[in-house]
């Protein structure tokens, strides 16, 4: 498989990619890799690329009172940015960590909105494809409104369970919004 066969496979599950989207695309793509540990973006920055992760673990978070608080998790087969800072150009709170050796595809924002611009296609796609990603958030905020430390767990095994081998457990705690003494029962009792 060609480093990003599996890009345009992804794009591909959602619209027809003609052969002039095809070439602009790889045009444009960069490959990047990260070592785990690395910042993909850093909060202080202005975020003016989006990662599509061929190969590895990523995360956002935000600092609270100097403690690292997970929001999100993205692996293989997803795309991972700094969503506000990217569309305002604007700098917010979130910092991206690789938490394994990472291999990305990278699409500056200014390609971005070339492609947006020129294929209309496109446009569909990251319409079709980010309504995957809210359908899962709001999964997410209901989770963590609504329901009980066991039960967000429960959800979190149900919807991550193809990395939550790969996920340190202060990370999937702090994700859950509940203390690692707390994970740790819960998982005790299973």
């Amino acid at each position: 498989m060609l480093p990003a066969d599996a890009l345009l496979l992804h794009i591909g599950h959602y619209i027809r990619i003609s052969e002039p989207l095809r070439a602009a695309l790889l045009e444009r793509v960069q490959a990047a890799s990260y070592h785990k540990g690395e910042l993909l973006h850093d909060a202080r920055h202005v975020c003016t690329r989006s990662d599509f992760i061929q190969q590895g673990l990523v995360r956002l978070y935000y600092l609270l009172d100097g403690e690292k608080i997970t929001e999100y998790f993205s692996a293989e087969g997803e795309w991972v940015n700094s969503p506000s800072s990217l569309v305002k150009q604007t700098p917010d709170i979130y910092y991206l960590e690789a938490l394994e050796p990472t291999q990305t595809l990278s699409l500056q924002a200014q390609d971005l909105g070339y492609l947006f611009d020129i294929f209309p296609e496109m446009e569909r796609y990251a319409r079709l494809s980010m309504g995957s990603v809210f359908g899962h958030l709001m999964d997410r905020v209901t989770s963590l409104r609504f329901t009980s430390a066991r039960e967000k767990y429960a959800h979190f095994c149900r919807t991550h369970h193809d990395i939550l081998h790969r996920l340190p457990l202060g990370m999937v705690a702090s994700y859950l919004g509940i203390t690692q003494e707390t994970l740790s029962r819960i998982r005790a009792e299973r």
